[in-house]
């Protein structure tokens, strides 16, 4: 409660005098990801259950594998959000083909898109790099570096099995695991203010991605067969395919679904349009805000989104953030 009284304090919001009652939904603990979106995400959902469903929402740092690794192994937590299918791989499908998960809602749509990417001054000053083999032909014109994702992220998977798929250090290229996603992000920062050569994986929608402008490197043909090998990291025969448009879901686990319907409901309901994500990250970068001041700002800003959201009962204990709009 003391957080939440916070993040409604930057906002200026009037606490709900029927959330402050606690009305008893139980716990929900989310998987909270380890990126820009996904923790802007989970601040609103936190807020929304907690001052319109009463629920005591607990906020469970992770990233994609570790997270379904929990799901598998210990049930935990409810809900995985902002999970990015095409990395999740095949640890996920199985969790639904056992009945252990199901997928409620996109968060996101029309989705995100992920790839391996340089600047599009360097793909201006040569062409021949916007290809993954006009890259391999000319590794000093990218830096003879690849910035790869770090450890734990579904992208993590995929990246390293094209590496060894395509053989990519052979080609004069060195492989850099950055350790966490502000080092992935400043480095691109980085060579953007120097103009100098960057090469490497990105996602979207995030600040990085609506700052700067970057041109994808082309690395074939997408083969549903070959990624879906690809996002699993014991696989003996990785292959070269390109990443394919990439659905962002929420899911939760099927006990979860079966005990707690209205909060299941709500996270049916709960999806941005991603440019509205990409808006949220912007406003976040410009002013050098916590996930939690963006949350304040989207409650603030956008209840004509969040209000449909939410059953009778929560829009009725949220009346007076309402009636801010």
């Amino acid at each position: 409660m003391k957080r939440l009284c916070k993040l409604a304090a930057v906002a200026g919001l009037a606490m709900p005098a029927a959330a402050q009652a606690q009305q008893d939904c139980g716990e929900v603990s989310i998987a909270q990801m380890n990126w820009a979106a996904a923790n802007v995400t989970t601040e609103i959902a936190q807020f929304l259950l907690e001052q319109g469903y009463g629920c005591d929402v607990a906020l469970v740092p992770s990233d994609t594998i570790p997270a379904v690794t929990s799901v598998s192994e210990n049930g935990e937590p409810d809900v995985v959000t902002n999970l990015w299918l095409n990395s999740a791989g095949d640890a996920y499908r199985k969790l639904e083909e056992g009945g252990t998960m199901k997928r409620v809602n996109n968060v996101l749509e029309p989705g995100g898109v992920e790839g391996w990417w340089i600047p599009t001054y360097l793909a201006e000053e040569h062409p021949e790099l916007t290809t993954i083999e006009g890259i391999m032909e000319n590794p000093e014109l990218v830096g003879g570096r690849f910035n790869n994702c770090p450890d734990g992220w579904g992208c993590r998977v995929v990246s390293d099995n094209l590496v060894e798929a395509l053989d990519l250090e052979e080609a004069g290229i060195e492989v850099f695991d950055h350790g966490s996603g502000e080092t992935l992000a400043s480095s691109m920062g980085s060579a953007f203010e120097d103009e100098e050569p960057w090469f490497g994986y990105y996602w979207g929608p995030t600040v990085p991605m609506g700052k700067y402008d970057m041109t994808r490197v082309d690395l074939g043909e997408v083969d549903e067969e070959i990624h879906g090998r690809n996002q699993n990291p014991d696989t003996e025969n990785p292959g070269v395919s390109d990443f394919p448009s990439a659905p962002i879901l929420t899911s939760v686990t099927t006990d979860f679904a079966e005990n707690n319907p209205e909060v299941t409901e709500f996270f049916s309901n709960m999806s941005f349009e991603t440019s509205t994500m990409s808006s949220l990250l912007a406003w976040q970068d410009e002013n050098n805000a916590s996930a939690d001041e963006v949350a304040a700002y989207f409650l603030q800003n956008y209840q004509d989104v969040w209000s449909g959201w939410l059953n009778e009962e929560a829009r009725a204990n949220l009346a007076n953030l309402l009636d801010q709009g």
